[in-house]
Order: C-alpha cells, then sequence, then structure tokens
C-alpha cells in the first residue's frame, strides 16, 4: 500500500478502510477550512519539538519550510487533495511528508487529531468570533448614527403590537443597539473562555515524551494551557457557547428585521428602503420586498436548529474523545456564517433606509397615547394609582362607545379638566418621558452618550493597539 493511499491507523489493520466506512466519515468537505489553523498549531508544536530535542534544528527547519510551501498553495488554490484525505490533518500531515521526507513524519510525534482538532477549532472560533463582534459593532454603528441623525422624531411605541405610548425614534433604534450591545458582552466573555490550549493532551492522557504544552500555548498567543487531558480533547462547551451567541445575535436581527418588514408595509409606511437593499417579484412590477429582513428573520431558524443539533450530539458522550464530535463543525460553520453575512446586509440596509417621520408622529399623535400621562397628573394630585387608572380608562372607553373626542371628555371630567388637555397636544407625550432610561429626549440624550462610549470601549477591545 504507497504512503499515498495509507490511513494514520494502517499498522494495526491487515485490510484497507471499506468505501462505505471512507464515505461516511470523510470530513475534508467542510473541515478543509481549518487549514489555517491546522498549519499554525503544527508550526508552534514543531518549533516546541525542537526545543525539547525530538526534533533536531535542521528537521525542524525543514518540516517548517514544508509547512509554509503547503501555505502558500493552499492560499494560490494548488494544493492537490487525494480521495485518502479523510480530513485536513491527514491532507497537511500527507503534503509535509511529501516535501520533508522523514523529517515530516516527525510532525505527528506527541500529538493527536484528538488535541490537534481541538486546537484547530479553539484557534478558529478566536478568529472567526472577533470578525463577528467587528461586524455586531458596524450595525450598532449604524444604529447610533441614524438614532442621532432623526433628533427628535418620535412614533408610537408598541407592546402587544398594539399602540402604547410615544418614544422618540431615536429611543427605539437605540433599544436594539443595547441588544447588540449584549451579543458583543457574551462574545467577550466566550472567547474569554475559549483561551486555553488543549495541545499536549494526546489523544486523552497526555504523553512519556518531554513535551512544553505551555511553550505551544503561549506561541499561539493563548492564556494558559489545559488542566485536564480528558477535559481539553472532549471540551465542546466553546463551540456550544460560539452557536448560542451566534443564535442569539441572529434572533436580535430577527427582530429587527420583523419590525422593518411591518414598518415598510403600506399599512405602517414608517420607512422606505434603498433599492439596493430591497428586491422585487418576478410576477408583481410593483412590488418593492424587504428580502433582507426577511431572510434575516427565517435564518433565526436555522440557527436554532443548528443549537439543537449540537447540544443534542454532546448531551449523551462520555469522556473522552468520541468520533460524535466531529459532527460540531457544521452547525458551528454554518451559524458564524450565516450570521457573518446577515449583520452587514442589515446593517447596509438601515445605513440607507428613508424613516417617514411624519407619518409616525401622526401615528403617536392619538390622544389615547397620553391616557398614562392622564393618570399620573392625577397621581400627582394624590389619587391612588389604580383609581386613576380606572378613571382614564373609563373616559377611553367611553370615547371608543360614543364616537367623541378624548379630549371632550377630558374637559369636562372634573378630576382632570381643561389644564389637563395640554397633555394630549401633539408631541407632548413624548416630552413627558423624563425618567432615566426612558423614550424622552433628556434621557435619550444621555443614552446617545452611553452608547457612543459603549461603541469606544468595544472599538478597543477590537483594536487594542490604536
Amino acid at each position: 500500500m504507497s504512503r499515498e493511499a495509507r490511513p494514520l491507523w494502517h499498522g494495526r489493520f491487515a485490510e484497507p478502510p471499506a468505501e462505505a466506512l471512507t464515505a461516511f466519515t470523510n470530513s475534508l468537505p467542510f473541515d478543509r477550512r481549518l487549514a489555517a489553523d491546522d498549519l499554525a498549531g503544527s508550526r508552534a508544536h514543531v518549533a516546541m519539538l525542537a526545543r525539547v530535542g525530538l526534533m533536531t534544528d535542521e528537521e525542524a527547519a525543514v518540516v517548517t519550510g514544508a509547512l509554509e510551501r503547503v501555505e502558500r498553495e493552499m492560499a494560490e488554490g494548488t494544493f492537490a487533495f487525494v480521495p485518502t484525505d479523510e480530513d485536513i490533518h491527514t491532507a497537511i500531515e500527507r503534503r509535509v511528508t511529501d516535501l520533508a521526507g522523514p523529517a515530516g513524519a516527525k510532525l505527528h510525534t506527541g500529538r493527536s487529531r484528538n488535541d490537534q482538532v481541538a486546537l484547530d477549532l479553539r484557534l478558529y472560533v478566536r478568529r472567526e468570533g472577533r470578525e463577528l463582534v467587528r461586524r455586531v459593532h458596524e450595525l450598532q454603528e449604524v444604529l447610533v448614527g441614524r438614532a442621532a441623525e432623526v433628533g427628535d422624531a418620535y412614533l408610537p411605541g408598541y407592546t402587544h403590537l398594539q399602540r402604547a405610548q410615544p418614544v422618540l425614534l431615536a429611543h427605539h433604534l437605540l433599544a436594539h443597539f443595547w441588544a447588540f450591545a449584549r451579543d458583543v458582552d457574551r462574545w467577550v466573555d466566550a472567547l474569554r473562555r475559549l483561551d486555553v490550549s488543549p495541545l499536549g493532551a494526546g489523544a486523552l492522557a497526555g504523553s512519556s515524551l518531554p513535551l512544553d504544552p505551555d511553550h505551544v500555548a503561549a506561541a499561539l498567543g493563548f492564556g494558559r494551557r489545559f488542566e485536564n487531558s480528558l477535559d481539553a480533547v472532549s471540551d465542546r462547551d466553546f463551540v456550544a457557547e460560539a452557536v448560542f451567541v451566534a443564535t442569539l445575535t441572529q434572533i436580535h436581527l430577527s427582530r429587527l428585521g420583523e419590525e422593518i418588514v411591518l414598518w415598510s408595509t403600506e399599512e405602517f409606511g414608517f420607512v422606505r428602503l434603498a433599492d439596493a437593499y430591497s428586491t422585487g417579484s418576478s410576477m408583481l412590477p410593483q412590488k418593492k420586498n424587504p428580502d433582507i429582513a426577511e431572510l434575516a428573520r427565517g435564518s433565526a431558524g436555522r440557527l436554532i436548529g443548528d443549537l439543537a443539533g449540537l447540544l443534542a450530539t454532546l448531551k449523551g458522550l462520555p469522556l473522552s474523545y468520541n468520533r460524535d464530535l466531529q459532527g460540531d463543525k457544521e452547525p458551528l460553520f454554518d451559524a458564524l456564517d450565516v450570521c457573518g453575512r446577515a449583520l452587514p446586509a442589515m446593517a447596509g440596509l438601515l445605513a440607507t433606509a428613508e424613516f417617514d417621520t411624519e407619518r409616525m408622529q401622526a401615528a403617536a399623535d392619538g390622544a389615547a397615547s397620553a391616557a398614562t400621562d392622564l393618570a399620573e397628573r392625577l397621581v400627582q394630585q394624590g389619587v391612588p394609582f389604580r383609581e386613576a387608572h380606572a378613571t382614564v380608562g373609563a373616559l377611553v372607553r367611553q370615547a371608543y362607545e360614543r364616537g367623541v373626542a378624548l379630549e371632550e371628555l377630558v374637559r369636562v371630567e372634573p378630576t382632570l379638566g381643561v389644564e389637563a388637555l395640554e397633555l394630549l397636544e401633539p408631541g407632548v407625550a413624548v416630552q413627558q418621558r423624563t425618567t432615566p432610561g426612558g423614550g424622552g429626549p433628556l434621557p435619550v440624550q444621555h443614552q446617545l452618550d452611553a452608547a457612543r462610549a459603549r461603541l469606544a470601549e468595544q472599538a478597543a477591545w477590537l483594536d487594542p493597539e490604536t
């Protein structure tokens, strides 16, 4: 059997792998995206092997040169995979051995694919997680920019999708900002927890060789090495956390997308989308569809499926490594890919959207939107809130039943009277929202300042050297 055709475990087996086994177990179609991480881990591993005397300096130089050649071939698209490359680790080791000869056969010294893939995944999530944070951050910048731009424009705030109280449009946009800020916090926390190098754990129990996992951890920029080799090769908490954070981010995108879908209907008419971020109909000439918002909404279900599937895979596994863990990559890659595409698309949609603030304000100026302010006027006069609530609620009911303006009933209500009519004037209700974190002008200005400060903190985390 040629070196090219032999599996990594050929010494133990007298027969070659069956085609059905190879077809079922091959992970190269999806794990080849880990090539850069596998190469980085291998370079650090080779340097450590030379440092502890398990490779000569000459051998290490030859193998490192072969790894660099493989990296160039991968980048140029000239790397030739062969049918027996069952995963990216096998493919790289095979090619390195072709290039480096006997020295290349030492590449896997003290290493198992169990700790190797665990390392590759951590490197991948560390890099891609930061990139996803960057894209969330860019969407947040759009939200803050639009919030500052719309000034004192206001619209109805909703509960149960029923008009409730007016709020500034900036307040509504910033509500989404803070949801995404929590996603950034979750990513920062998750990336801190995954900052552990598993290389040196071997298949499950470490090694009798004089390995130096601390050196490898430092060389790869990890904060520390593993504490328990069994845990190191079986831990996929960091994958589950990454998929969860991406899923929750996508859920936040879904909620934002749902509002865009509603607001862009003729029934609402609160927003008009730019042509570049809309689609048309193959049959209906008049249509302009919010497909980005709809796909952001629909993709949340897909990511929920990724997360549920991954957790189901992990929930019944004994220590340590089991081949079931090969199933951790596709949901991870899918979740990060989908969310990573949705974020800039939604950022572009929001950056170019045109808000119809006149229509928003007209919808918010109904007298009933100030009902709570009428009740609070009574509270300020010493009326218990429940009694005030009942009084105003009765006025609203009578206005609907009798088909008269609420203003007329407020005018003749002894506990309210003419003085209370000022609360029903257009634009007044939103000015009443004065408490910290509320939807009126003063607290929203403070909120904008806080949002800008949060963006600065995030930017410093993303680019600590700037």
